[in-house]
């Protein structure tokens, strides 16, 4: 008799033990999906903040594309350095630089070409679905475009299509829009 009595008072603690643990499992698990949310709605604040900063330097033509994908005319695509593959705009002057990594310094000094001009008909519209489009002619002495920027709603997650004058050689940067203070760019040799 007092051998079933231990028995069944240790079954009970050998169960009590487990029913706790289960439930400090599962307020784990509540935690963690706790803080899962509350990370994910700390990401869409920073996400609205950081669309709001682009917008804003939109609207004052003082901004930076830093462009981590290049996508050309036919369909082909690389992964490029956002420090060298930009498009950048200020007090009325724009500049284009594509560089790649080629062991031969091209036209820049870096691998590519970096070209400025003046920038005219600028225009700016909100799309229904929030996502803004931004277009500004560019013309200097070795550039000839119209560049075409849609802006993501909630991000600033931007693309850019670059269509020149003479040729049909359109090329597209994907990107981050930054305002030029926030950039982090290494500009070439300019031509």
């Amino acid at each position: 008799m007092r051998h079933i009595t231990t028995l069944f008072m240790m079954l009970a603690l050998v169960l009590g033990t487990f029913a706790s643990l289960t439930a400090q499992n599962m307020t784990a698990k509540e935690q963690r999906k706790l803080t899962r949310q509350e990370r994910k709605i700390a990401q869409q604040k920073e996400n609205e903040r950081l669309y709001k900063e682009a917008i804003r330097a939109l609207e004052n033509n003082n901004f930076v594309l830093e462009a981590h994908h290049l996508i050309f005319k036919r369909g082909r695509s690389t992964s490029v350095s956002a420090t060298r593959n930009f498009i950048s705009m200020a007090n009325k002057k724009a500049t284009v630089q594509v560089s790649f990594d080629t062991p031969r310094p091209l036209q820049n000094g870096l691998g590519g070409f970096t070209v400025e001009g003046n920038v005219s008909d600028v225009k700016m519209k909100t799309e229904k679905n929030g996502s803004v489009i931004y277009s500004f002619y560019v013309q200097g002495v070795s550039i000839s475009a119209y560049v075409t920027i849609s802006l993501s709603p909630g991000s600033n997650n931007v693309s850019a299509r670059i269509s020149p004058s003479f040729n049909s050689n359109t090329l597209t940067m994907m990107g981050k829009l930054l305002p030029q203070e926030k950039a982090s760019i290494f500009e070439g040799i300019k031509r």
